[in-house]
């Protein structure tokens, strides 16, 4: 069964799933937020739910244990924030380093940085808002 979008499950709608969709994000991503750990790249979407991509690379985290631990976390943040981030899609970069951080510490950095992501899409969304009702002479 599908989940809704207002739904607080990380259900499969809720993911980028295909090359095409982490190429389109890699390509343009006018939202950026880093952290010496990882980095956040998104771009909207078209559509009313946000959808998350992970690359946590074996080259910056080598045992599979960690890699796992890390997508959990990131994942089970995501969850909680994502009617913050309605209409984007969001890919997770882990950098070396991200697996010494204990859970409280990386929950703690993960959850900043979903708020600045959604700091700067409102934002944006905003600057957007206010182009299309300037009135033309």
């Amino acid at each position: 069964m599908k989940q809704a979008c207002g739904s607080q499950a990380f259900s499969k709608s809720l993911r980028l799933l295909n090359a095409s969709d982490f190429q389109n994000v890699f390509d343009d991503a006018p939202l950026r937020t880093s952290h010496q750990h990882f980095l956040f790249l998104a771009r909207p979407n078209q559509l009313a739910c946000p959808r998350l991509g992970l690359v946590i690379a074996k080259k910056n985290i080598r045992f599979a244990v960690d890699r796992n631990r890390m997508k959990r976390l990131i994942r089970e943040t995501f969850r909680v924030k994502q009617h913050q981030l309605a209409g984007l899609d969001v890919i997770v970069l882990a950098r070396k380093g991200m697996n010494d951080m204990d859970n409280a510490k990386l929950i703690e950095q993960l959850e900043k940085q979903w708020l600045r992501l959604a700091h700067l899409l409102r934002k944006t969304q905003k600057s957007t808002d206010q182009e299309i009702q300037v009135p033309s002479p």
